[in-house]
């Protein structure tokens, strides 16, 4: 998945846990669990995250360290990128809390910075 996509996907992740708190401060929570439990449905956000780690094949022969290997080798980039996209965005969040941006919320910032992406902002970088 490009770099890009998965920005798009933290912020989604983040605006969806907004909307989840915003639903449980009005009093408008949803009565089903949709991120709960082991038998709950999964949510929006657990969704986008499926979608951002890849799919690892391993041979019914490989020993212990092959398996480790391969898993490290497939996720290793992936969680990278994600780790990178949390940390854009709460750094995005916290310079309009420190400037003292009370003009825009959590979710506009957060929807700023995904058409900055969309935009191609930020296509280079780790």
């Amino acid at each position: 998945m490009e770099r890009a996509e998965v920005l798009k996907r933290v912020i989604g992740i983040l605006t969806e846990a907004q909307d989840i708190r915003r639903a449980v401060e009005t009093g408008e929570e949803d009565d089903e669990d949709t991120d709960g439990g082991p038998t709950a449905a999964p949510g929006v956000a657990t969704t986008l995250l499926n979608e951002m780690l890849p799919s690892i094949s391993v041979p019914a022969d490989a020993s212990p360290r092959q398996v480790a290997m391969l898993v490290a080798e497939a996720l290793g980039p992936a969680l990278h990128t994600m780790v990178s996209g949390f940390s854009l965005a709460f750094t995005s969040l916290a310079i309009a809390h420190d400037n003292g941006r009370t003009d825009i919320s959590a979710v506009e910032v957060l929807q700023e910075l995904a058409l900055e992406i969309e935009s191609g902002t930020y296509d280079e970088g780790p």
